[in-house]
Order: structure tokens, then sequence, then C-alpha cells
């Protein structure tokens, strides 16, 4: 097959998340089976017009901000009628690819942010992005969908998609790089990894903390990951007198990320919502359990009193008091981590990469029923 990519960012960029990891890790094994695979995304400071990555060809144009309105015009300079297929990873705000795309088509959905992209941008942004998922409903509703989670899946059918036309192909991990450490996790040490949004609720982890720390005193808090939302995040630290307990390291290499997973007695997703929580197995395949909020996406990732714990979104003092109980229990955290080691074992990128060909595949031989550009 050859096969175009649609997604705002790739791997290498900065701003990237489990949406690119998804991307990458299913497509760099599709191109290693002999399939030829070319993203077109957005650039970013010091990236290359050009150049392949495991595989990939990945070609990049215009910034971030704007490049949706890229999408179209360079399909049809470039693209048109040159792949079999092409394939839109569905993110914040759509390509509306089934309006223009001939070839037949697949889309890639994490989640729809719907009211909580309110706690993420002001509201004129807001409004924007609500208003372009609301008119993709209607515009996708007849296109093939690969989601991440059954949550997700249960969202497209309650907006009207068929379900025969949604195909679970999850998030996963690379067992052979995430994997448990030799020597047990330190004592007290609190893990975030992920994004800094606003969205992802990281002020309430650090108000949690806050309380955590007046019984546990030598509690610290490691936060990996950048984004827009840190100097915000970084000042709150400030204000809770967390100095000296928090740290912030920012985007790490694999391999030291790796090693301060295995430091870590758990780790805490507060956010909004997620499409699946791509960290959670991560942090899963490397022994730690995962306390996170009980929303979309998150309750599909974790296993509530099996592989971690849930709480209700945004009480502080639930997720507080589930800090405690873990900090303290140490037979608990063993039996959580246990059962968090053999879930992440389920969960293979060779096997999701075997379910999206079959289904790019399936739908080549379907066609496409796209209506003509316009």
């Amino acid at each position: 097959m050859n096969i175009l990519l649609l997604n705002w960012q790739d791997i290498t960029n900065p701003m990237g998340g489990g949406a690119e990891v998804h991307l990458h890790e299913i497509f760099r094994r599709i191109a290693s089976r002999g399939h030829s695979v070319t993203l077109f995304c957005s650039r970013y400071k010091g990236s290359a017009v050009e150049e392949t990555i495991d595989g990939i060809r990945i070609v990049r144009e215009g910034g971030r901000n704007l490049f949706n309105y890229r999408v179209y015009p360079r399909y049809v300079r470039d693209f048109r009628g040159r792949f079999d297929i092409v394939v839109d990873d569905v993110n914040k705000i759509p390509f509306f690819t089934p309006l223009f795309v001939r070839e037949p088509l697949v889309g890639i959905l994490h989640h729809f942010f719907g009211k909580s992209i309110f706690a993420e941008t002001h509201v004129p942004g807001a409004l924007y992005v609500l208003g372009s998922e609301w008119l993709a409903r209607s515009v996708y509703r007849n296109t093939t969908m690969a989601v991440v989670s059954e949550s997700t899946r249960q969202e497209l059918i309650a907006s009207g998609f068929r379900p025969d036309n949604i195909v679970l192909v999850p998030n996963s991990v690379d067992h052979d790089v995430y994997a448990p450490g030799e020597q047990e996790s330190q004592a007290h040490v609190i893990g975030y990894v992920g994004r800094l949004k606003k969205y992802k609720s990281i002020e309430d982890l650090l108000q949690a903390f806050a309380i955590v720390v007046r019984d546990v005193k030598d509690a610290r808090l490691i936060i990996l990951g950048e984004g827009d939302a840190r100097r915000i995040l970084e000042r709150v630290t400030r204000e809770l007198h967390l100095e000296g307990k928090v740290e912030f390291r920012g985007f790490v290499p694999l391999e030291e990320k790796i090693n301060l997973l295995r430091t870590m007695n758990f780790v805490v997703n507060p956010s909004a919502k997620e499409g699946w929580g791509l960290t959670v197995i991560e942090a899963n395949a490397c022994g730690v359990p995962v306390i996170a909020s009980d929303v979309p996406g998150l309750r599909d990732s974790v296993l509530d009193e099996r592989t971690g714990l849930l709480f209700e979104y945004g009480n502080i003092e639930q997720l507080a008091a589930k800090m405690l109980l873990l900090m303290r229990d140490r037979a608990l955290r063993r039996r959580l981590a246990a059962e968090a080691l053999d879930w992440a074992r389920q969960f293979s990128w060779g096997h999701s990469a075997d379910v999206m060909t079959k289904l790019l595949e399936a739908q080549i031989v379907r066609g496409n029923t796209a209506p003509s550009p316009r």
C-alpha cells in the first residue's frame, strides 16, 4: 500500500503527545512490512522540511496554529491521485477530509474535547474548537474510524456514527523498552507524565500534593513533560510553598524517562478527558500503578482497585486521600503494581499495527464513497 497520513504534528514535535506516539508506533511497523508511508504535518522551530524517520517519510509545511488551512491546497497540488489510501488523524481542529479526499479514507480519533476545551483556552478559541468538533460529527459520520478506547467508540455511536464503521485500534506499549527495574521504587515519590496543558488539570494534582506533604514530609512530586501551562504550574507551586518538593524535569530522553518512572511509587493523571491515556500503560509496563480521574478514556486504561485507583474528577480532597492511601499501604501498592504489569502485557504495538493494516486493506477493497471535492 501507498499510504498518506495527515496529522498536525509528528513524533519529533516538542508539542506532540500520545496521538503522535500512537500514529508513529503503528505506522513505522506498517512501513517495516514493505508499505510506503508519507506523513504530512506542520513545521516547528528547527525542523526540516522533509526527512525520513523509522521508514516514514515526513513532509512538513506551515506553522502549528494554521496548519489545517494548508492541508486542502497541498493535497490538491501534490497528493491527490498518488496514494492508495488517506489516513486522517482527527485532532482538535479537524481537516474535514471527507469533503475533498477522493481516495479511500480512514479517520483516527482519540477523543473529542467537548466542553473540556474551555479549561484549555480562552472563550473564542474554545468556541472555535467546539464548533469545529460539532461540524466534524456530521462531516465524518460516514467515514470509517479507528478509535483508541471503548469510551471514544461509545461517544461516536452517541453522535450518530454506525457501530460497524468503528474499529478499536488501541494504544499500546513497547515492552522491549518499558519494563520494571531491578530495584524497588524510592520512598514517597509521586509522578506525573504527559504534556503540561490546562485541561490536564495538573494544578489539581499540585493542590492535592500540598495536602499530602502535611502528613508525609519527605514526599516528592516529579513532573515529566513540557507544555504551555508550565509557567502557571510553576507559579502555583511557589504559591503553595512546594519549592524543593516538586521537580519540573521538562521533556527528558526516553531512557531517563523510564529510569525516573521506575523510581515512582505511583503516577497520577488528573486530566479532564483523555482518549485512553498512553502514559498509563507505559507506567504500568514499568510496574507502576496509576491514580487517575474517573473520566472517559482514563476509566478505560485504569482498572479501579486492580491496576490503580480512580477518583472523582476535580475532587482534590479525594485525590489527596487516595495518594496518601497508596503511599502508606505498601501491600496494596505491590498488589496493584503486579496486576498493572499483567494488564500492560496485553497491549502490543505489533497487534495494533496488524489491526490497522487489515482495516486499511479492507477500506481499499471497499473503495471510497466520499462526495466530490467542494
